[in-house]
Parts: C-alpha cells; sequence; structure tokens
C-alpha cells in the first residue's frame, strides 16, 4: 500500500513559479517606492515570545484570544508565537538594538505573518505583509505622508477603486473617559447586546463599536461619540493630518467607527478599503502608536506605521488582468552535435558574463524538441550551436518573441550582438 500525497497544511499555500514573477515584479515595485521616500529595510524573526504580542496588541483581541499559533519550545519551555503582525517584532528589534538612539528611524519590512482563522479568499492562515514604521516622529507631517505615500503606491501600480478612510482615537485621558461612558451606556441596553459585545463590554468596549451583526447597528449608532471628548491638541493634530492631505489632493472620508483591532493605536487611524474583494475589503491599514514603544519596555517615543496584505493587493492586479509577467529570460541555448555539447556550457558562461540571462540545455534531444523548449520558455532568442557552428565559430541567433530574421554571429561578437538587439 503506497503512501497517501501528503498536502500543504489549508490556509497555508504555495506559490508557484508563474505567480511567483507577479510577486516578483511586486516586490520589487514597492522597495522602489520605499527607498524613494528614505525607508530601510529590518528583518525580524518569525518567531517571537508570546508575552510580546499578548503586552502589544491587548488580551483581549481577537488576535491574542482565537487566532494567534502559540506554542511551548520544548527545550526550555519558553512561550512562543509565530508572528501575527510585524509592528511589535519591529518596535522589539529596534529596542533590543537601540536603533532610536539619537536618531529616529524609517523602517519597512515583508513577510509571512501567522493567524489561526478560517480561510477565505484574501484572508488566509499564513499571509503576507509589508509593513511600514516610521519611529521618532511626533508631528501631523509623518501620519499625512504615509498616508500620500500609499496613494502613490496605487498609481505606480495602477489599482483603482480603492477609498481612504480615516479617524482620530485621541490619546489615553480622553479614550478613558470614552470607555467609561460607553460601558455605562451598553450597559443600559444589555439585552440588545450579543454575546461576543457582551463578553467585551468592561475588557474592551470600543470593539464593540466594530461589530459587523446588523441587529446591533441601530444602538452602536447611538453610542457615545469618541470625537466628543477628544482635547484640543488631539483635535489639532487630526486637523493638521487633514489639512495636508486637501492641499494634495487625496480624498477622504471621516468614519468615526474606525477603530481598528489593536489596542496600541491613538490619534490618527486610517484604512484603505476596496469593494471588490468581498467581506475582505481592506488592503493597507495603520495609523499611529505613540504608547506602544513604552508598552513594550523602552523609554516613550512618538511612532506611526501602517501595513498592507500583498495577497488582496495582487487579487486587485489579477482582477485588472494582470495574471503575468514577461520572462526576464533572455537566451535559451540550443545546441546539437559532439563539439557544440562542449562549448555549450562555456558560452552559456560567457554570456551571464554581459549580464545576460540563459537556459542552457540539458537533457539532450533532438533539435526540433529543443526549439520547443526554447519557446516555450519565455526566451526572447535561441541561440543555436551545432557542429557547424563551432567549426565556423559562429552561432546562429533567432528571435522568439517580436519576430525578426535569424542571423549568424562571430561568436566573440555575440553578447555584444543581444545586448543591442535587447536596447
Amino acid at each position: 500500500m503506497s503512501n497517501p500525497t501528503l498536502q500543504a497544511v489549508r490556509g497555508m499555500n504555495d506559490i508557484l513559479p508563474d505567480e511567483a514573477q507577479l510577486w516578483l515584479w511586486f516586490e520589487d515595485t514597492v522597495r522602489d517606492w520605499l527607498e524613494a521616500y528614505g525607508y530601510r529595510n529590518i528583518r525580524m524573526p518569525l518567531v517571537e515570545p508570546t508575552a510580546l504580542f499578548k503586552r502589544a496588541i491587548g488580551e483581549v483581541t481577537d488576535i491574542v484570544e482565537k487566532e494567534m499559533y502559540s506554542f511551548e519550545d520544548g527545550l526550555n519551555g519558553d512561550q512562543l508565537t509565530l508572528r501575527p503582525e510585524g509592528t511589535a517584532s519591529c518596535v522589539r528589534a529596534v529596542l533590543q538594538h537601540n536603533l532610536l538612539y539619537n536618531a529616529p528611524q524609517r523602517l519597512y519590512y515583508s513577510g509571512a505573518m501567522f493567524r489561526h482563522e478560517r480561510p477565505q479568499k484574501g484572508r488566509y492562515r499564513q499571509f503576507h505583509q509589508i509593513g511600514v514604521e516610521a519611529l521618532g516622529f511626533a508631528g501631523p507631517d509623518i501620519d499625512a505622508e504615509m498616508i500620500l505615500m500609499c496613494a502613490r503606491l496605487w498609481q505606480k501600480l495602477g489599482i483603482r477603486e480603492v477609498t481612504l478612510q480615516i479617524n482620530t482615537l485621541g490619546d489615553s485621558a480622553s479614550r478613558q473617559r470614552h470607555r467609561e461612558k460607553l460601558i455605562a451606556y451598553f450597559e443600559q441596553h444589555l439585552a440588545l447586546l450579543d454575546a461576543e459585545a457582551t463578553r467585551r463590554l468592561h475588557s474592551n468596549p470600543l470593539r464593540i463599536l466594530d461589530s459587523k451583526n446588523p441587529a446591533m447597528q441601530e444602538i452602536i449608532a447611538g453610542a457615545p461619540k469618541l470625537m466628543d471628548e477628544l482635547d484640543a491638541e488631539a483635535i489639532e493634530h487630526f486637523a493638521a493630518v487633514q489639512a495636508i492631505l486637501q492641499r494634495h489632493g487625496v480624498p477622504f472620508e471621516i468614519n468615526h467607527r474606525l477603530v481598528r483591532g489593536l489596542d496600541y493605536y491613538n490619534r490618527t487611524v486610517f484604512e484603505w478599503v476596496t469593494t471588490r474583494l468581498g467581506a475582505q475589503g481592506t488592503i493597507c491599514a495603520g495609523g499611529r502608536y505613540d504608547g506602544l514603544i513604552e508598552q513594550i519596555g523602552g523609554k516613550p517615543q512618538p511612532a506611526c506605521g501602517f501595513a498592507m496584505g500583498i495577497e488582496r493587493l495582487l487579487a486587485l492586479l489579477e482582477e485588472d488582468g494582470l495574471t503575468s509577467l514577461p520572462s526576464p529570460l533572455d537566451i535559451y541555448l540550443v545546441h546539437q552535435g559532439e563539439h557544440a555539447s562542449v562549448l555549450a556550457s562555456t558560452l552559456a558562461e560567457q554570456l551571464r558574463d554581459a549580464n545576460l540571462k540563459v537556459i542552457l540545455h540539458c537533457g539532450g534531444g533532438s533539435f526540433k524538441s529543443q526549439m520547443k523548449k526554447a519557446d516555450s520558455s519565455g526566451a526572447k532568442f535561441a541561440v543555436i550551436l551545432g557542429d557547424d557552428e563551432v567549426a565556423a565559430q559562429m552561432a546562429t541567433v533567432k528571435p522568439l518573441r517580436n519576430g525578426g530574421e535569424q542571423s549568424r554571429i562571430n561568436l566573440s561578437e555575440l553578447p555584444q550582438h543581444i545586448l543591442e538587439l535587447i536596447k
């Protein structure tokens, strides 16, 4: 009896070569965009102490309560977690290595995140994010710049039909006043709360405002507004963010029910949303989190950041028809004959020395079968080498993509000839 074929874990997907080409193009585009704003790359471990996320995200959140992949280290008994988001890890790394000493930081990272939830389109157990963090900047200008950055990226990628929603959560004192009024209000309407809202009433009442339960929308609409509790400084900060966006012609909606799912946010929060991905409409979200650095163990420092879901952005691009990209391959080197096969490997290396991308045919086969593989490889040209060509120190160059006549070129001139054709 044969062993059953093993499959990937549900919600943790393989990215196959044709699809990965689109990922590589996207990552290159994003890297150029971030470097244009002065952001530098940082890379953190996939696994962190569980306490980091409990302290940073908040113990009474969906992520910590339901979604984290946590386990005990079999060697020393440490409680560890696969990272469910990147901000806490990034702040931990910045503090551990004292990166904020006398200098604010603009940082970005990318990679896999993990949440144990029911997989659906645009929402997977292993998903990938680009995260951007600005640490040590207090003013509204950095909040607005991050939103402007996103608007520029959508333009570069050709992503359409996205809407910007913004809100302010004020500071800790105003949020505490609002929290107390929320609890008192919802206590007067206990019979109308669902089980989830009842459970959160005294631990995290702000999250009740984010409930999608249709039966609770009327009671939520009548809840006390955080805007009524904001102090003058927070109001001025939010007004300044809006003024910068208006000056740059970036449209936005103020959504007072936008609270974000993580406890560490304060003041400006924002989401870029689309109606084109069903229920998973948020493609990028973030905001200011001035208290997180102190919360994790550092000296108080202002901070702001956002993250975007790669799978969701690529789904939008694919919906617009960008499902594949031209192959980056320049040459497929076909060779037939004893002397040609000996020389082919040397010629392939010489072409690569000229920064050309080359597949050297391996595995033998007829000339016809090799040409079929050359055509299906996506290469721009087939370079054909037979024993007759070797004797004449020539090679045949056959265009594969855009028509044109094939030609015989001296081997010593071949790299330069192909470089000029590619131009």
